[in-house]
């Protein structure tokens, strides 16, 4: 496992664009790039494998530490109150928003510890030169749930809301807090050393007598099930327009102060910062919650266009394009942690209490349909038309 960095000279199938590229043993902190699109086919980072197996021990450890401590402690009027990671979960179950409750165990704890704890397994055994059971498996699973580990988004909504309400109580961070940063930092470490053709080329190593590799390059969709990608990708984009309609609408988070509800949107939440002066956080909320999910839709909606009507043009721009909308979309749950981290934070009877409006489930489904919408896209028919560009394999 120590040579996992001189992986041997493999064909490779571009995940964006299908092209296949021979790609040859890489040195240390070299990449190999798809000559057609730019996408990354593979990295080599120095001594990979032991710095993903620390980091990732690390992660766990810091996690199982954020656990068992207070989060945050916010006094007003006299009243302390301080929460922990279970509290906040069993809040939003009292106050009737289970969903909201899932969606934050899942995203900030249940995911990252299922990736954590599958790294650790398979690096484990790769180590010792077996091959673990289920290997291809857990590690193809693993790459799938990625992208819906949600930790660093997660802490910036703690930010967010720590700004927002830091003029109306005292907070004090507690040692869970710092744990948790620890966590996400070593989290974030772990995922940017992972190299999905090394792994797998180190697992298929371990096999004696391997027909056929797990990363083999799979053959271009058909024309009908392009078709079911284009039409499926439509409906996941004309349901988060849908969805988005009553997000913007219905208030996303209730404040009661003093006995008396003031209902918030999101443009309204936006517009209370800018005018209390909280402008960078005025402009992250706005960003992630209007422009990104917005933008995304459109982009989305035009890129399924295009290779719905084989459009042959701009093929760069339009697959920067996807990389963008794929990258940011999870981003827009920035507003939906604060929401949560509010509701738990405060909860001081009549005098004030913040509740999750109806708009946090319309909005978490908007970011998780759009994020499927970008996932079912078949980015490879873009590049459909070949009469202007098909390279051969190249070494």
């Amino acid at each position: 496992m120590s040579e996992y960095h001189s992986s041997k000279h493999s064909v490779e199938t571009c995940h964006e664009c299908a092209l296949r590229v021979a790609v040859p043993s890489l040195a240390e902190s070299q990449k190999a790039l798809c000559p057609r699109c730019g996408f990354v086919l593979s990295a080599c980072h120095v001594n990979a494998p032991e710095r993903i197996l620390a980091f990732a021990i690390t992660a766990l450890t810091f996690l199982a530490g954020s656990l068992f401590f207070d989060f945050l402690t916010f006094k007003a009027n006299g009243i302390e109150r301080k929460i922990d990671m279970a509290a906040s979960v069993s809040i939003l179950i009292e106050n009737g928003y289970p969903l909201l409750a899932v969606i934050e165990v899942i995203t900030i704890f249940a995911i990252p510890a299922v990736l954590l704890l599958g790294i650790v397994y398979v690096l484990f055994f790769l180590r010792k030169g077996v091959y673990p059971k289920y290997g291809h498996t857990i590690l193809h699973l693993l790459f799938v749930l990625m992208p819906w580990s949600m930790v660093e988004i997660f802490l910036i909504g703690v930010l967010v809301s720590l700004i927002k309400v830091v003029s109306l109580a005292d907070i004090n961070l507690g040692l869970s807090f710092y744990a948790y940063i620890l966590f996400s930092t070593a989290m974030i470490a772990t995922l940017l050393h992972m190299d999905r053709r090394h792994l797998f080329q180190a697992l298929d190593s371990q096999i004696v007598g391997l027909v056929q590799p797990a990363d083999t390059p799979v053959v271009k969709s058909e024309k009908l099930q392009s078709n079911r990608s284009v039409q499926h990708t439509w409906a996941l984009i004309i349901t988060s327009v849908i969805l988005y309609i009553p997000a913007n609408i219905l208030p996303i988070m209730n404040t009661r102060f003093l006995g008396q509800d003031e209902p918030s949107t999101i443009i309204g939440g936006v517009l209370l910062l800018w005018s209390h002066g909280s402008y960078p956080i005025a402009a992250v909320i706005f960003v992630a919650s209007i422009l990104v999910p917005v933008g995304k839709i459109v982009v989305l909606a035009w890129l399924n266009f295009s290779v719905q009507n084989d459009l042959p043009h701009l093929q760069s721009e339009r697959i920067g394009l996807y990389r963008l909308a794929e990258f940011v979309g999870r981003w827009s749950m920035v507003d939906v942690f604060v929401v949560i981290i509010l509701v738990s934070l405060v909860q001081l009877g009549n005098a004030m209490s913040i509740f999750p409006g109806a708009a946090t489930l319309a909005f978490s489904g908007v970011v998780v349909l759009t994020m499927l919408a970008a996932m079912s896209f078949d980015s490879t028919l873009i590049y459909d038309n070949k009469s202007d560009y098909e390279p051969p394999i190249t070494s």
